[in-house]
């Protein structure tokens, strides 16, 4: 008979506890290091914060509220640059903006200039007078030009539309051409009501061009399909046109005082000659006069349109400093009038 288990016997059971088999990996050390690397350089930027003075502070605030202002109005490595830092670019030879070395004047164009600079005005013929004041307009209306393209670049509200914003330089100072595109016109079809994005560029624009002492003209132009409305014709049109950017300008703090006309032209000066109903010839064109052209205008009774005296008068930037006249030996014309300089018909 086989002999049966003590029942008060104790059972012990062994549990063996397995290990984890692998390891867990040092994905958090990436994690943690990041963490570290950001709060240093968060505690670097207070301490630079810190060490900087008042105007500085106020100086990156401002260009972080208006990061285009740099590029319109100049200033430490105001170029066209993309860096902050002073002389920043290809030419760290420069302090301010980016110049390439070949622009750097010999001492040859710096003796030359530095003639120029001190070049007695007194002693300047009128013709030479002319010269430089022209010169001075020039230069004026090419650095606004510059800045506008720069500011197309830069401006989202005109970089859409580049390619309907037209630009150049005439006889009368700076033009600029807002003109229709297939699919896209400035106004409503047989209106003055200005579309939504003909308004953001003259939103853009107005700014800047209050910047200039300069006046403004405007000029409306249509195509050469006649208006379908009795009583009315595409002079009327493009007149109140060129009337509706004035109002839109003006709304946009353009200086009311500074407009010199607002002309309709209809179809009479086509954008594209071959085609007289292409859409680009609906258009607005906006100048910035120079003065010599303001006072031919406002003053058409005087052969050439103005005196030197006129022109250092309201040239800005430039000073009167003619050479006391003499009593010319030429008998004067008779008939002369007082006053305005004409003469009257024998």
């Amino acid at each position: 008979m086989a002999e049966q288990p003590d029942q008060n016997q104790q059972i012990v059971i062994k549990k063996v506890k397995k290990g984890h088999g692998g390891h867990h990996g040092g994905a958090w050390k990436i994690a943690f290091a990041d963490f570290v690397t950001a709060m240093m350089a968060f505690f670097l930027l207070m301490w630079l914060l810190g060490s900087m003075g008042e105007e500085d502070l106020k100086g990156i605030s401002e260009y972080f509220a208006n990061p285009t202002k740099v590029t319109l109005e100049g200033g430490d490595s105001a170029g066209m640059s993309e860096s902050l830092i002073d002389g920043g670019g290809d030419d760290l030879t420069r302090e301010q903006g980016q110049v390439n070395a070949g622009d750097r004047p010999t001492p040859e164009k710096r003796d030359t200039q530095s003639e120029e600079k001190t070049a007695d005005p007194t002693e300047m013929s009128e013709e030479q007078m002319l010269e430089q004041i022209e010169k001075m307009e020039r230069e004026q209306i090419e650095d606004l030009k510059e800045r506008l393209e720069s500011l197309i670049e830069v401006d989202p509200a005109l970089k859409a539309y580049k390619d309907q914003i037209k630009l150049d330089i005439t006889r009368d100072g700076l033009r600029i051409q807002i003109i229709d595109k297939e699919n896209r016109p400035m106004f409503e079809l047989g209106s003055d009501e200005m579309q939504e994005y003909a308004d953001e560029i003259l939103h853009s624009l107005a700014p800047v061009l209050n910047e200039m002492p300069n006046r403004l003209s405007i000029e409306g132009h249509t195509d050469a399909r006649p208006f379908g409305r009795e009583g009315r014709s595409n002079w009327e049109l493009s007149a109140e046109r060129a009337n509706s950017a004035r109002r839109t300008l003006a709304d946009y703090g353009y200086e009311d005082t500074k407009f010199l006309q607002v002309i309709g032209m209809a179809d009479a000066l086509p954008f594209v000659d071959e085609d007289p109903l292409d859409p680009q010839n609906r258009r607005i064109s906006m100048t910035v006069m120079k003065e010599s052209a303001t006072r031919r205008i406002l003053k058409p009774t005087r052969e050439g349109g103005m005196s030197v005296e006129d022109l250092l008068e309201n040239t800005p930037g430039s000073e009167s400093t003619l050479p006391e006249t003499t009593e010319s030996s030429e008998p004067e014309l008779e008939g002369e009038a007082e006053g305005d300089g004409e003469v009257q018909a024998p």
